[in-house]
């Protein structure tokens, strides 16, 4: 593929929020709701300073597009480094290059690296495209150019920073629930030593607690329930939709090679798992299709087929 390029068009439109994004949104906002109760029961133990707390958190969710705070996130959690010069010689031509068929400018977003063996790419926060350095050796110019455009897909439809801020508002929630979960499992051990009228009893009062929960809080928790489920088939779009954006950008036969590689790296996983004598790989059942956040090889395929049609 070459990455000369002369003038470069930039549009006038660098970022949107899609459907995909706009959906990730809301189907948090049951998580945020849940968070928002929990913070302000906490914020309740500071008296007249409890609102500073409120206001604080709702405020946080700015550092989604703080720079240090990304490239802590980047280091910190993604486990991700800056390149070395000569992997920036690597990327940049190729980002360039996707960028000026986009009509992004590139320098918008900063090229990180991952220190794995796997072929991988991630965007995260406002402006964070990482690949791993196993993708920046081994995949040529084009396939490299497809998987970064596909990642580009993901920032320019808002996908990446509304799942990082979804994820945020929904922390609190998530560490009240884990911290419930493990009370609950000490108190149902301890039930278990009186025999089976304390694990009676101990139902009683759960089932009490949460009939009374669902009630005051209109049934909302039944909604988080549901919320992995709903959020994973965003998930699963706002992948189709990077795919396409990448497609469109003229990569559809590059990237259908690297869904390829993909997937014989997959078999191969199984099949060394199975040589190894670690026995046959669980079937993969409906919940667990349905709790994926990534389509599989097929679907994904079948929906770059439109682009790999020879033009007439």
């Amino acid at each position: 593929m070459s990455t000369d390029r002369g003038r470069v068009h930039v549009a006038g439109q660098q970022r949107r929020t899609d459907a995909a994004a706009f959906g990730n949104l809301l189907l948090h906002l049951p998580n945020f709701l849940c968070s928002l109760v929990v913070v302000t029961l906490v914020s309740l133990l500071l008296g007249n300073f409890g609102i500073l707390l409120i206001l604080a958190w709702l405020a946080s969710g700015a550092l989604v597009f703080h720079r240090p705070t990304e490239s802590a996130l980047a280091r910190h959690l993604l486990r991700l480094r800056y390149p070395t010069p000569q992997e920036r010689a690597t990327l940049e031509p190729v980002w360039r290059e996707v960028t000026a068929r986009a009509g992004v400018d590139g320098r918008t977003y900063e090229l990180w690296v991952e220190d794995s063996d796997s072929l991988n790419a991630v965007a995260a926060a406002g402006h964070i495209v990482g690949v791993t350095r196993f993708a920046m050796n081994n995949l040529p110019n084009g396939e490299l150019a497809a998987v970064m455009a596909h990642e580009l897909g993901h920032h320019v439809g808002g996908h990446a920073w509304s799942g990082l801020l979804g994820y945020w508002y929904a922390l609190p929630g998530r560490i009240a629930w884990r911290l419930l979960r493990a009370v609950t499992g000490f108190l149902f051990q301890v039930s278990r030593a009186f025999s089976c009228i304390g694990v009676a009893f101990f139902g009683v009062c759960v089932g009490g607690l949460a009939l009374a929960t669902i009630t005051s809080l209109y049934g909302l928790p039944l909604l988080v329930l549901g919320m992995p489920y709903a959020l994973a088939a965003v998930g699963r779009r706002s992948e189709l939709r990077a795919d396409r954006h990448a497609a469109a950008l003229g990569f559809a036969p590059m990237l259908a090679a690297v869904l390829d590689k993909l997937h014989q790296q997959e078999q191969l996983r199984t099949a060394a798992l199975t040589a190894a004598g670690q026995g046959a790989p669980v079937p993969e059942t409906a919940a667990s299709r349905l709790l994926s956040s990534h389509p599989d090889y097929h679907t994904r395929l079948h929906h770059l087929q439109q682009y790999l049609q020879p033009t007439r």
